[in-house]
């Protein structure tokens, strides 16, 4: 079979195909007043990373779905960063996935039914990984690529992580690099080597594992993980539901090994300006490269966590999770900006 590069079928790349902050916002707004259902913990009037659900005796049902179009030209890779995306939001509130079901959109007079079948084997591979299975699904004849997953996960009541739950003088953590926008931007454009493909790859298909041991320990407030909107995006929500504002030191944002030479080449998604954008208003000034950084689309990217007196318990799961990471900032009282950047 002729190699297919799955990039090429699709106007857009990965979490950078999310619409805007300021457009999702006018869309999600309506008229009509919604019907109270007081076993939903948290539904879509907050802007967190999943629905959950009190079933019975505490125990919580946690619901997401999220898909996107290629962000990598290898189908299996496709399907398996896509799965550990979506899987991402039931870890960003400390809970244990159950299942999952796949959403694909095939167009299937360009590309063959073998490549659609590449995808689902990704897939599945994440969710053995995860220890869920990939329980169905649903698909569509569509004009570009299009895959992800709806996933349920459970959690008790008592070890949920929001994002709302951050208080004053929280440390934020990052537990991956950012950069994955303009590094696979890079691919598409023919630009990424192949050794700096491998180190985007790799933190894509990492799963965000730590999230579920979070319920456990008092010290984490909030948890968020970094997607579409940027890593000031995503802060953004977590400040605004805390009722905080946020200083991001600049200098200690991880970033992936070689990301310098595509800020060299400007291999920027059309996502970073479109975030910029749209919570600019909200944030310090900054310089383009900080820019270029901060409101970088990530796909499958780390988790942003806030916790209360750099906890002893959790630097040790830190370490149990070979995570070597410091803080990038912390939680300050409301201010004019909401994000303040140094």
């Amino acid at each position: 079979m002729e190699k297919i590069r799955l990039t090429r079928y699709s106007h857009g790349a990965g979490c950078g195909c999310k619409i805007s902050p300021k457009i999702l916002q006018e869309i999600l707004v309506s008229s009509s007043k919604a019907d109270s259902f007081p076993e939903l913990i948290i539904g879509n009037d907050q802007s967190d990373d999943a629905a959950v659900y009190e079933i019975e005796n505490n125990r919580l049902i946690i619901s997401t779905t999220d898909f996107f179009m290629p962000i990598v030209d290898d189908p299996y890779d496709f399907g398996a960063i896509a799965s550990v995306n979506a899987i991402s939001d039931v870890y960003a509130m400390a809970g244990k996935p159950l299942m999952a079901i796949s959403i694909l959109g095939w167009p299937v007079d360009k590309l063959p039914a073998a490549i659609a079948r590449k995808v689902l084997d990704g897939a599945r591979a994440t969710c053995k990984k995860a220890r869920i299975p990939l329980a169905g699904g649903h698909s569509i004849d569509t004009t570009e690529p299009i895959f992800g997953l709806a996933v349920t996960g459970i959690t008790e009541k008592v070890h949920l992580k929001t994002n709302s739950g951050a208080t004053k003088g929280c440390l934020l953590y990052l537990t991956k690099p950012l950069g994955i926008g303009i590094m696979t931007t890079a691919q598409k454009k023919g630009l990424l080597s192949d050794e700096d493909f491998q180190t985007v790859r790799e933190t894509m298909l990492t799963l965000n594992v730590l999230g579920q041991e979070l319920g456990k320990l008092d010290s984490v407030k909030a948890v968020t993980d970094v997607t579409g909107f940027g890593l000031l995006g995503h802060c953004i929500e977590m400040c605004k539901a805390s009722k905080l504002s946020a200083e991001i030191d600049f200098r200690k944002i991880p970033l992936l090994r070689g990301l310098q030479k595509y800020i060299e080449l400007k291999t920027f998604p059309g996502g970073t300006q479109r975030n910029y954008d749209s919570y600019k208003h909200q944030i310090s000034d900054i310089s383009n490269k900080q820019k270029a950084i901060l409101c970088d689309p990530q796909t499958s990217g780390g988790l942003l966590i806030a916790v209360e007196n750099n906890d002893t318990a959790f630097q040790k799961l830190l370490k149990t999770h070979d995570l070597k990471i410091q803080p990038i900032g912390k939680l300050t009282e409301q201010s004019d900006h909401i994000i303040k950047v140094v």
